[in-house]
């Protein structure tokens, strides 16, 4: 199936509710111009496509923030859920755990490939990330971490800190600690500062654009790491569960780190998130005498779990691997075609799987591209400096649909 506008975007029903939730929600949240001209309220979603409160059917091309791989409504997630919650719907996961919390860390351990793993749960890529940091300190003893720019990490205080984008640090500079050394995404390192404790990095950047890096890069941090001691975390919040046609994108390369942080596809739509740590990494956390000294009150929530649990199967199930690497291709030769035709405005196109970038000629280009697409019923997400079209569909997407948005983008550029 392939959109269908019924009503001007945003419609009516749309625009009245934005003006409500501009009288009740903190007003840095949600993008809510006075004109009332964005956003859409979703209502229901089925598969790849997104219905709106006016009864619009549009088609989701970032499955919400790289979430829902296995598509809106995703009947085993939603039986999962359904199904712990009528026995348990909340537990205490650091005190009393559930059985849906063992069964995902064994899921998760046998997923990661790293010798003797462990597993720290979250709700949120930002949990994962500071629990990949904590880890890395414990570890080693050391104090410093070494990002990268155009890094993403969270905007918890702590994930912040790594975060790269002086838009988001720099209302709480005051309050981020100087333990971050942020090094260019991509271009040679020779040494890593004293002191440090671990290298943390995105395989492909997603907020930063699409951003890749070589093989030999990632092996020199690997190299680096050996030699001095350090942690590698690979961030694969975004990356991770086949988004790029490997279940982590690190295997692409053939490096194996030390943590990997995770969350997104893993929840299949609920907030869970994972930190995966081989034995030697995660053998700085002491043993519990009683009171965790990292835990949260959802902690390896039941549905949460249940819900990763059931994620992983149907992933498995459809073989994500290559039903990834084949829509990935198909969508990929029809941008690069795209490319060539609209070059004075088209840079490049990246990424791997189905996690693609297009890289206009100038930065906000991606922005109006997108605005523009919205109203032909595509919902898309624009990166890095404005300048790169993100696309990022629900691994569920028809071959159909990927042609009506390729046809899409060259009849807006053609215009």
């Amino acid at each position: 199936m392939l959109p269908d506008i019924r009503t001007p975007l945003p419609g009516p029903k749309s625009r009245a509710l934005a003006a409500r939730l501009r009288s009740v929600e903190a007003r840095n949240v949600t993008f809510l111009p006075e004109d009332d001209s964005f956003p859409i309220f979703w209502e229901s979603g089925d598969g790849c496509l997104i219905t709106d409160v006016d009864g619009n059917r549009l088609l989701d091309m970032t499955s919400a923030f790289g979430v829902s791989a296995l598509g809106h409504g995703t009947t085993a997630v939603t039986a999962a859920i359904s199904e712990q919650s009528n026995r348990l719907l909340h537990g205490m996961g650091d005190v009393h755990p559930s059985l849906a919390k063992l069964e995902l860390c064994e899921q998760l351990c046998q997923l990661s490939g790293l010798a003797d793993a462990k597993v720290l749960l979250g709700t949120s890529g930002g949990d994962a990330v500071e629990a990949a940091i904590k880890t890395a300190i414990l570890r080693t003893g050391k104090h410093r971490i070494v990002a990268f720019t155009g890094g993403y990490h969270g905007l918890n205080l702590g994930a912040l800190n790594a975060t790269a984008r002086a838009d988001f640090r720099m209302p709480f500079q005051r309050h981020l600690a100087d333990f971050v050394t942020h090094l260019p995404y991509g271009e040679p390192v020779h040494t890593l500062p004293p002191d440090t404790a671990a290298v943390l990095v995105e395989v492909i950047q997603g907020r930063g654009g699409v951003q890749e890096i070589s093989t030999e890069w990632l092996m020199n941090l690997r190299s680096l790491c050996d030699m001095t001691g350090a942690l590698l975390i690979v961030d694969e919040v975004f990356t991770g569960f086949w988004r790029t046609g490997e279940v982590f994108a690190h295997r692409h390369h053939g490096v194996t780190p030390d943590i990997i942080a995770c969350g997104k596809i893993l929840g299949g739509g609920m907030p869970i998130s994972a930190c995966i740590g081989s034995g030697d990494a995660m053998s700085g956390w002491p043993v519990s005498t009683g009171e965790s000294i990292h835990t949260s009150t959802f902690l390896g929530h039941p549905g949460g779990c249940a819900a990763a649990s059931a994620t992983l199967k149907a992933l498995d199930a459809m073989d994500a691997r290559t039903t990834v690497t084949r829509l990935g291709m198909y969508l990929r030769n029809h941008l690069d075609v795209l490319a060539i035709k609209h070059a004075s405005k088209i840079i490049d196109i990246r990424g791997k799987g189905l996690m693609l970038g297009i890289q206009m000629d100038a930065p906000g280009a991606a922005v109006a591209l997108s605005d523009a697409l919205l109203q032909l019923g595509i919902i898309t997400l624009p990166a890095g400096n404005g300048d790169v079209l993100e696309l990022t569909p629900p691994f569920v997407v028809q071959e159909a649909q990927l042609d009506f948005v390729v046809t899409a983008i060259d009849q807006t550029l053609t215009a």
